[in-house]
């Protein structure tokens, strides 16, 4: 283990002990896509910032059962298929993969389970009838089923407000209800849209069903983590608790909850037009590692305001660390370590302080290059360990294979040309052409690329 973790929780709103139900393990539950539309940075910080949770919580030595779901049955992916004139599942099917692209463009690990909702309608139906039984929901006969929010022991502690505060949806059909806050587990089928077949009527799950289900199905009656993104809380989250806890299941002991990417200070969404869509990013401004790096920087619970400055500025402190690793690995005569400072550890497990984590890897950076100009190979290498083990552990190690199958090409590229003006410098010094050499040597810095004269030959690095 690494020393204690302490997480924040925002059903109490204390950063406090992270204790596992069972020790040595820990089951998540993150809310996944709803595949109706490509993948927006907003969408895939929460999969950046789970994922790093994720590695280091196996790092620290548990044993993780990560459970990342797809709502691939909506109203949104229905309204996105009338409108594309395609079927919902060929919808839905075309931005699952674009969403697994994002994940696998930025390193986000699979999770250890990704099931889809369609698949688990079953265990739905056994839910609800759980519900109907101890009287928690009901079948007004029209193929709905509810749940009766006025029995529940407690809801809506997640978000803190109070039930008749609630005011219904202004589209709802408050006809079958017996109050107008009880929200659906299932809605009766639609003419033209899709249905399976229940004991209350042919319908499709309401959205909120779907997660309790399928969490109960992979992890059991209680598990440690469910996450999310601060829209969740209400109502999402707040009534998986309420039909989950119906149930007699103990659901999340913790929850947490990742702040939005905002553009102007709003929320990125689709709705408000400012949607930066993964696959566009990569196409036209950085690398998969760079816009990871970029997404996981702020803390997981603090707003993170985009721009494209912000996001070059980002890229090019990266890249000053790939620099540094790559002169090391010159220098010691193989790749650097995986390890970690103790300064990394300790802001790690305070509620995963990664703006701290950084400031770490930039200390070890910093002696590592102080270790370079002194020439010594010993230091070089445990700086140079500290840096890659601590990028590891954020899904940023250049050496990943996940990163260095999509920088090959463009890699060889790079060299190959930086290495013909390096070439052409050389020779132009050869004949004692130095205004052509420092020309060169001038338009190549321009690029913001770095290059040294050493006793071992010129050297390039990106600045």
């Amino acid at each position: 283990m690494t020393g204690e973790l302490h997480l924040y929780d925002t059903a109490t709103r204390v950063v406090d002990r992270f204790v596992p139900i069972t020790p040595g393990k820990v089951g998540i539950y993150l809310c996944g896509a709803t595949v109706q539309a490509p993948p927006h940075i907003g969408h895939i910080r929460s999969g950046v910032n789970f994922d790093i949770l994720r590695r280091w919580l196996s790092a620290s030595g548990y044993e993780v059962t990560f459970i990342r779901n797809v709502t691939d049955i909506d109203d949104k992916i229905l309204h996105t298929a009338v409108h594309d004139k395609a079927p919902w599942w060929a919808v839905a099917m075309k931005y699952e993969r674009a969403f697994t692209f994002a994940y696998s463009s930025l390193n986000v690990l699979p999770p250890t389970y990704e099931p889809r909702a369609t698949g688990h309608i079953t265990q739905m139906i056994e839910l609800m009838q759980t519900l109907i039984d101890n009287g928690s929901a009901y079948a007004p006969g029209n193929g709905d089923v509810y749940l009766e929010v006025r029995k529940l022991k407690r809801y809506l502690t997640l978000s803190n407000q109070k039930l008749d505060d609630l005011q219904p949806a202004e589209d709802a059909d408050l006809t079958f209800k017996k109050d107008p806050r009880d929200f659906a587990l299932w809605k009766a089928a639609k003419p033209g849209d899709p249905s399976w077949p229940t004991p209350w009527g042919a319908g499709r799950p309401g959205w909120h069903l779907e997660c309790s289900a399928m969490a109960f199905t992979y992890l059991g009656e209680s598990f440690d983590i469910h996450g999310g993104g601060l829209d969740l809380i209400f109502p999402h989250h707040e009534n998986e608790i309420a039909q989950s806890e119906a149930a007699g299941y103990g659901f999340a002991q913790r929850w947490m909850h990742n702040a939005w990417v905002t553009t102007s200070g709003e929320k990125m969404s689709k709705s408000l037009g400012n949607s930066l869509r993964i696959h566009e990013i990569l196409e036209k401004a950085v690398r998969g590692i760079e816009l990871r790096w970029y997404l996981g920087s702020a803390h997981y619970r603090s707003m993170l305001e985009f721009s494209f400055e912000a996001l070059e500025e980002s890229s090019v402190n990266f890249r000053r660390i790939e620099s540094f690793l790559k002169r090391a690995e010159q220098i010691i005569g193989a790749k650097p370590g995986l390890e970690y400072s103790a300064e990394f550890a300790s802001a790690m497990n305070d509620d995963l302080a990664v703006p701290t984590a950084l400031a770490s890897i930039s200390e070890s950076v910093r002696l590592g290059n102080t270790a370079i100009t002194a020439g010594d190979k010993a230091l070089v290498a445990t700086y140079a360990a500290q840096a890659r083990g601590a990028l590891s552990i954020l899904g940023c190690d250049p050496d990943d294979e996940a990163f260095t199958s999509q920088a090959s090409a463009q890699s060889g590229a790079l060299d190959g040309l930086i290495q013909l003006a390096l070439d052409q410098r050389t020779a132009a010094r050869a004949r004692k052409d130095f205004a052509a050499s420092d020309a060169i040597r001038d338009q190549i810095l321009h690029l913001g690329i770095l290059i040294e004269d050493t006793p071992q030959g010129t050297r390039w690095s990106i600045t």
